[in-house]
């Protein structure tokens, strides 16, 4: 971080004294440590300087400044099909994507540093070329960094689901979301979404189906007692209460991605007994 990025940085608690230090938009992200210990630091200090894309910053740490446009071509030494995916965790579903898939060059968007490391270990574990990273909030890659049409494919899984009702504004997938979505994904590109908490996996159809840009990949499917949504409010899955006579008529889920792998995070969801719901969406127009 250069010195004079230190220096735009707002102090603890200087917000109120500035309206433009508040962010318009919910982050795509909860605060986290970024530091750095044993074989992730090591990984880091390995590869980060190949791998990890330094954007110069507006205020925080995770902005990115509104002059910078990131070239792919140069930053992955090649022209190739573009997959993002935004929140990658600790790496796993987009560094095995990566190794099976090396035609296409895939943009990892994180936050937590920890995470980003433990992709480097997985990079190089792999032996493989293809991946990028940058340390940024989501919203700001899409509005800036990222040029028009730009990606392939826009992946989304497991995004904070704020459960509680008067925290659903904070959620990552809503309209002004998707707009900023829909300006980078090249028309006939996919969307595709994941997430184990029904109530969100309702609002991401609902707001998709809604949006002029988007087009369901599979209108109607697992629709009814094949619907995941369907058992959960049955069954009164996730704390609600059962209603035996809930069917799900309307569907449109996706089935399972067959290059998103079953990453520890899915797995410790699947073994508190929640169902995984799938999205996918084509940019039209």
């Amino acid at each position: 971080m250069s010195e004079s990025s230190d220096q735009q940085r707002p102090a603890h608690g200087t917000a109120p004294k500035d309206p433009n230090l508040f962010r318009a938009e919910p982050v795509s992200f909860v605060r986290r440590g970024n530091r750095l210990q044993g074989r992730r630091a090591s990984a880091w200090e390995r590869n980060a300087e190949q791998y990890v894309i330094e954007p110069p910053r507006k205020i925080a740490d995770t902005s990115v400044a509104d002059d910078f446009q990131l070239d792919p071509a140069e930053a992955f030494g090649r022209t190739a099909p573009l997959v993002v995916e935004i929140g990658t965790g600790l790496g796993e579903c987009i560094a095995n994507a990566a190794k099976d898939d090396p035609e296409r060059n895939y943009l990892a968007v994180e936050v937590y540093r920890p995470g980003l490391a433990q992709l480097m270990l997985k990079v190089e574990s792999f032996g493989i070329t293809n991946v990028r990273a940058v340390q940024a909030n989501a919203p700001e890659v899409l509005d800036v960094m990222l040029d028009e049409n730009s990606a392939d494919e826009i992946w989304i899984f497991f995004s904070d689901p704020w459960h509680k009702p008067r925290h659903h504004k904070r959620r990552l997938i809503k309209k002004s979301f998707l707009d900023k979505v829909s300006r980078v994904l090249k028309p006939g590109g996919t969307l595709r979404l994941a997430t184990d908490w029904s109530n969100y996996a309702e609002q991401m159809r609902e707001v998709l189906e809604a949006h002029a840009d988007f087009e369901n990949q599979h209108p109607g499917n697992l629709a009814g007692e094949d619907s995941n949504l369907t058992k959960v409010r049955r069954e009164g899955m996730e704390g609600f209460d059962p209603e035996p006579e809930f069917i799900d008529e309307q569907g449109g889920w996706a089935p399972r991605f067959e290059r998103r792998i079953l990453t520890s995070f899915e797995g410790k969801a699947l073994k508190a007994g929640r169902l995984v719901f799938d999205l996918a969406y084509t940019r039209v127009g």
